[in-house]
Order: C-alpha cells, then structure tokens, then sequence
C-alpha cells in the first residue's frame, strides 16, 4: 500500500464556543476576521480565556489531510515544527495516537496554535500564533524523512518560505514521490503567483484549487482554470463549493456532485476533499470515484464544527465507503 508524507505548519486548534463580543473588543479582534498574533497578543488571550471552556485539536492544512488518510487506513507521516511545550506535546501525541509517523523538529518558541472564538451568531474569529510552526528552515529537512512514502503532500502555506517548499519538493523528487500541492487561499496564490506557477511546472504532479484560487491563479473561471492547471500537471482538482468539483486528467474532465448535508462549518472541507481524493487514487479508483469519496469526506466535516470528527462519525463513513 503507497504511503503519503505530510509537509506544513503544525498548529493546535483551540476551539473557544461561546465567546462575547466584549471579549474581541478587548483583544482588538475584528469579528469575522483571522488575525496573526504576536508573542504579546498570545499571553493576552492565554490569560483572558484561561478559565472559559475550550477544545483542543491538531490543526493545520497538510495535518488535517494527513489525519484524513489515516483514519481511512492509509500509513502516513508529517513534518513540521512544534515549540516544546504542552501544546506541542499535545500535537505530537496526537499524531501518535492517529498513527502518523512524527517527523517532528522541535523549538524554543511556543508552538502555534489557533484561537477560534466562535459568538452566540455561529460567527468564527481567528487569532493565529504560527510561533514554532514558521521556523522550519531548508537546512533542517532530511532526505531520509522522505525514502520510505509515495506521495508529498504539501500545503500552500508553506510559501511564506520559497527555499524551505522548494527544497523539501527537491528532496521528494529525488526519492521518487508523487508531489501533491493544495494552493491553500486566494491571497496566498495572489502574493505568490509567478513562483506557485514555476512549483507547478517544475515539482508538481497533483493540484487541488478551490474557485478562488483557481481564478487567482489563472484569471478564469473554473472549467477554463481546471484545464490551464491541467495542462501543467497529472490532475488537477477545482473545488466549486456547494455546485461539487472538477476533476482533470489525460485531457478528459469529470464532474463530482457534492453530497447532501447539514452543513454547519466549512473548516478542513478542502482538507478532508483531498484525503479522500488521495484515498481513492491509492486505492486506483477512477478520478470520478476518487471525487465520490472526497465528496463524502469533505461533506461530512462540515456537519461538525471544526476540522476534526469523532470516531462514530469516522466509522458511519467508512461504513459508507464500505471500508468496515
């Protein structure tokens, strides 16, 4: 069985329902916003909401797929880097207790997390401490990490660094995997364009867009998109929300209804697309079936709030995918 390596930040979710506005007022927290916060700012909610309920739950692009996988039975592993402190334990053991193999560096500086507050409205505001997770460097990366798997998955996140993205696409390249990019947001792709189109051309063999980055990158709708995006690599993926997604490869482009759902939050819906997406190809499925089983992924995780799902969540679905 092909065996699939993550590569991005390592954040740690913290769930906070139930969150006045007062509360974003005091943090100077636009409501509906996602804010990066500095070292300051985390000492300040860390002490605001230190006796508010919470939950906690590994987070970040590429762990969110990777989790994904792994839940469906495929082996996986993850890079990043975490600060060695309780959240960055918490991170670590959770990969354990998922059975992802750790490629973990570790960091002095406090691990990054993400603060969802989330008002009586169901409306989310995000502050984002990135710490640990943004100091990877080039230098640290070993080519060992990436002998033993198949496939690369990496999130556009990671752009924020050209070197690091590039070296580690280098590294996977070298040992023979299958590079797989999710293009990660619409502002990510418009910051980095010319150099996500040269990582395209030169690394990548898989790519997934959603319609806002799709148009980011290309200036097309997304049919249009799908095949400029297709014709750079193996298959390329455009997610259109509520209307399902696209699917491109050998020049032929199938059409994937979503399911019908309760949809409550869209966190991790991309994330989860793609590992039932990468589920299916390890599996050899057509891409019109890989898309059936990212659909029922991605369809099911935005029933609950956040990127994570329970275990009887995660049994109905392969129950579903006849996995049980």
């Amino acid at each position: 069985m092909k065996k699939v390596l993550g590569f991005g930040n390592a954040l740690v979710d913290i769930m906070l329902p139930n969150s006045k506005e007062q509360l974003l007022n005091e943090l100077g927290l636009g409501k509906g916003s996602m804010t990066l916060i500095d070292d300051e700012t985390l000492v300040k909610i860390d002490h605001l909401t230190s006796t508010l309920y919470q939950t906690k739950a590994t987070g970040g692009s590429a762990a969110n797929t990777i989790n994904g996988l792994s839940k469906l039975g495929i082996e996986t592993g993850f890079i990043g880097k975490v600060g060695k402190d309780e959240i960055g334990t918490f991170f670590e053991t959770d990969l354990v207790n998922n059975k992802v193999k750790s490629h973990l560096l570790k960091s002095n500086t406090p691990a990054g997390r993400a603060f969802a507050f989330v008002t009586s409205d169901s409306e989310r505001t995000f502050a984002t401490y990135l710490g640990a997770s943004i100091e990877m460097r080039p230098e640290d990366l070993d080519k060992s990490w990436f002998t033993d798997y198949d496939y690369l998955y990496v999130e556009g996140y990671l752009v924020q660094d050209h070197k690091l993205i590039e070296t580690g696409m280098k590294l996977a390249k070298e040992a023979g995997l299958k590079i797989v990019l999710d293009l990660a947001s619409y502002n990510v792709v418009e910051a980095n364009k010319d150099f996500l189109a040269s990582l395209i051309t030169n690394y990548v063999d898989i790519v997934f867009a959603n319609e806002e980055e799709a148009l980011s990158f290309t200036s097309l709708a997304p049919e249009a998109a799908l095949n400029e995006l297709a014709e750079k690599t193996e298959i390329a993926v455009v997610k259109t929300g509520a209307k399902g997604s696209l699917i491109a490869q050998n020049k032929t482009t199938t059409k994937v209804d979503p399911i019908k759902v309760n949809p409550i939050d869209t966190t991790g819906a991309g994330d989860l697309y793609a590992a039932g997406f990468l589920f299916g190809l390890i599996h050899g499925y057509k891409p019109a079936d890989c898309g059936k089983v990212a659909s029922v992924l991605s369809g099911n995780v935005i029933e609950v709030l956040g990127a994570k799902m329970d275990e009887k969540r995660w049994e109905a679905i392969k129950e579903t995918l006849s996995l049980s």
